[in-house]
């Protein structure tokens, strides 16, 4: 008898958080990571930055302006391992998906110190992805360190093996390629709310940029590819603002972001959601990938290894190495540390 492939479901939220509120931004993610659940989503993954909420305000205050705006970011960030990741973990255990969230994580060795993160819960409420964004993209860098490549690969799931970049991210052809020579067959897209570049921009610009970025990695890698970005909702809209009308005449005028799913051939499933709170629902079978790499698959048939050479570092940057050992908050917590309440081993292993 031939060989099956997985199908299924999965759910992007497409959703402002409770701005700058991390204990409400949690509930939000309880009740909607269940709605999503209850919709049939094995899948479940949540925007950019979405706890404790995207840094908006780092792209239309002036530098000079923000202190107030990153303290309270940093007092809302969490650390991982922490009681918020295993509130996180114990949402994707009692619904019984793989539940991906785009966090500010803390530092844990630095007064300020915070990264763009983005993090994966298996249904037993493992966390089995823990990526760092590797750049902060253009004014976030303000906000955010560096990222590394620790977090850079792909998890096994019941609907394939799963990869996931941050917002500009999915612009880098050897990001998009070490994921794809790493077998993903899944992949998702996270996107702040909106990302004003220029004053008063055509209004088209921002779903433009993400539909582009995610059909070239859908076509190139010939996967399912599924992007997902905040909604700006009003408290975003006056919280960055913070007061300001010029900048929220900029926030106002922003192009919103929206969220779509897409095929191995970068075909469009379903209807987009803009503009609105929602869930974005679509259907996986990845017996669909086949044809597709039949014609063009870049990971082998039509690759060229003698001519093109490319290493991935998926080494922790950590701050110090003492005695020849890195310490064990930034490098071994990742094959280390448990989240109490959950049960079993909480984070699984990054290549270190």
């Amino acid at each position: 008898m031939a060989d099956t492939f997985p199908t299924g479901r999965w759910a992007g939220v497409h959703a402002a958080p409770v701005y700058m509120d991390r204990d409400g931004t949690l509930d939000k993610i309880a009740a909607l990571t269940r709605e999503a659940a209850r919709g049939g989503a094995r899948i479940v993954a949540f925007p950019e930055g979405y706890l404790p909420g995207f840094p908006v305000w780092c792209l239309v205050q002036r530098p000079i302006d923000q202190h107030a705006q990153f303290r309270e970011l940093y007092a809302n960030s969490i650390e991982i391992p922490g009681p918020h990741t295993s509130q996180l973990a114990e949402i994707a255990r009692r619904n019984d998906v793989y539940l991906s969230v785009g966090v500010t994580e803390r530092s844990q060795v630095s007064m300020g110190g915070l990264f763009n993160t983005n993090l994966i819960f298996d249904p037993t409420g493992k966390l089995v992805s823990h990526h760092r964004k590797l750049v902060a993209t253009w004014a976030e860098r303000l906000v955010w360190a560096h990222g590394d490549g620790a977090g850079l690969g792909v998890i096994d799931t019941d609907l394939g093996k799963l990869g996931v970049l941050i917002c500009g991210e999915n612009t880098n052809p050897l990001a998009r390629y070490a994921l794809m020579a790493q077998g993903e067959q899944i992949h998702l897209a996270t996107w702040p709310p909106a990302w004003p570049f220029v004053r008063g921009g055509d209004a088209d610009t921002y779903r433009r940029w993400i539909e582009v970025r995610a059909a070239a990695h859908a076509f190139e890698a010939k996967v399912f590819c599924l992007s997902v970005a905040s909604f700006l909702d009003e408290a975003t809209i006056t919280g960055a603002s913070a007061g300001d009308p010029v900048v929220e005449e900029v926030l106002r005028a922003a192009p919103p972001a929206v969220s779509l799913a897409l095929g191995p051939t970068a075909e469009l499933m379903g209807e987009p959601i803009q503009g609105e709170e929602g869930i974005l629902y679509a259907d996986i079978d990845l017996a669909k990938c086949i044809p597709a790499k039949m014609a063009h698959d870049v990971v082998v048939g039509y690759q060229r290894f003698d001519v093109f050479d490319f290493k991935l570092n998926r080494h922790r940057h950590v701050p110090i190495v003492v005695d020849g050992l890195a310490p064990l908050p930034e490098v071994e917590r990742d094959i280390m540390a448990e989240f109490s309440g959950v049960g079993g081993p909480a984070i699984s292993g990054h290549g270190d």
